[in-house]
C-alpha cells in the first residue's frame, strides 16, 4: 500500500504543480464576473421601468440603482467594463489559441455521450486542463451569446444612431427581447457556472491561483 501511495505521489505532484488557468484568464473572468453582475442587477432595474412582461418583474432587493436613472448610470458604465474586458478576452483567446484547443471540436455524439455521462454521474473531472464536450458547447455558446446581447444592447441604446443595427435585430422591440433572453441564458449559465465550481472545487481553486 505505501509504495503505491509513493509511486502515484510524483504524479500527483505534476498535476497540481501544472498550470491551468493562466493569468490573463483568472483576470479577464473575475472582471466579467463582477460587470455581468453589475449590468444583471441593474438591468433588472431597468427592466421594471417598462416591463416586457405584465407577469414579470424583479425584487428590488436584487436590483441596482435604486430608480431608472440610477439604474441606467449603472449599467452604462459596467457596460464598458464588460465591452473592454470582452474585447480583451477574445483578442486573447484567439491569438493564443486558447479557444481553438479548448473549445474545438464539438461533436453532437460527443455532447450528448458527454451529457449521459454527467447525469449518471460518471463524468470524469480528473483532468481539468481539457474541457468535456458538455463544457465546451457551454463556454462557446455563452460567447455567442455575449457578443449578441452586447449588440443588442447597443441597438437599444442608440436606435436612432445605430438603426442599422436596431433594423438588423428587427426594430427596436424586437432588439429588447433578444436583449432579455440573452439576459435570461447568461442568469441560467451562471446558476449552472456556480453549481459546477462548488460540485468541483479544484476548479474554483484553479481560477483563483490557477493551479
Amino acid at each position: 500500500m505505501s509504495s503505491i501511495a509513493t509511486t502515484d505521489r510524483p504524479a500527483e505532484q505534476a498535476v497540481r504543480s501544472k498550470t491551468i488557468q493562466p493569468a490573463w484568464v483568472r483576470i479577464v473572468h473575475w472582471i466579467n464576473a463582477v460587470a455581468m453582475v453589475l449590468m444583471i442587477m441593474s438591468g433588472w432595474q431597468i427592466y421594471n421601468a417598462s416591463p416586457l412582461f405584465s407577469f414579470l418583474s424583479f425584487s428590488h432587493s436584487i436590483t441596482l440603482g435604486g430608480w431608472l436613472g440610477g439604474a441606467l448610470q449603472w449599467h452604462f458604465a459596467a457596460m464598458w467594463l464588460l465591452m473592454v474586458n470582452g474585447f480583451v478576452y477574445l483578442t486573447l483567446g484567439l491569438v493564443t489559441g486558447r479557444f481553438r484547443r479548448k473549445l474545438l471540436p464539438i461533436t453532437v455524439d460527443g455532447v450528448v455521450g458527454d451529457t449521459r455521462a454527467a447525469l449518471t454521474g460518471k463524468l470524469s473531472h480528473a483532468d481539468l486542463t481539457t474541457y468535456n464536450y458538455v463544457q465546451k458547447l457551454l463556454y462557446a455558446g455563452i460567447i455567442v451569446v455575449g457578443i449578441v446581447i452586447v449588440l443588442s444592447g447597443l441597438a437599444i441604446w442608440k436606435p436612432v444612431q445605430l438603426q442599422w443595427l436596431t433594423a438588423l435585430f428587427g426594430g427596436y422591440d424586437v432588439a429588447r427581447y433578444v436583449h432579455f433572453f440573452c439576459m435570461a441564458a447568461i442568469v441560467g449559465f451562471l446558476v449552472v457556472h456556480v453549481a459546477l465550481a462548488l460540485l468541483v472545487p479544484k476548479s474554483l481553486r484553479a481560477m483563483i491561483i490557477g493551479k
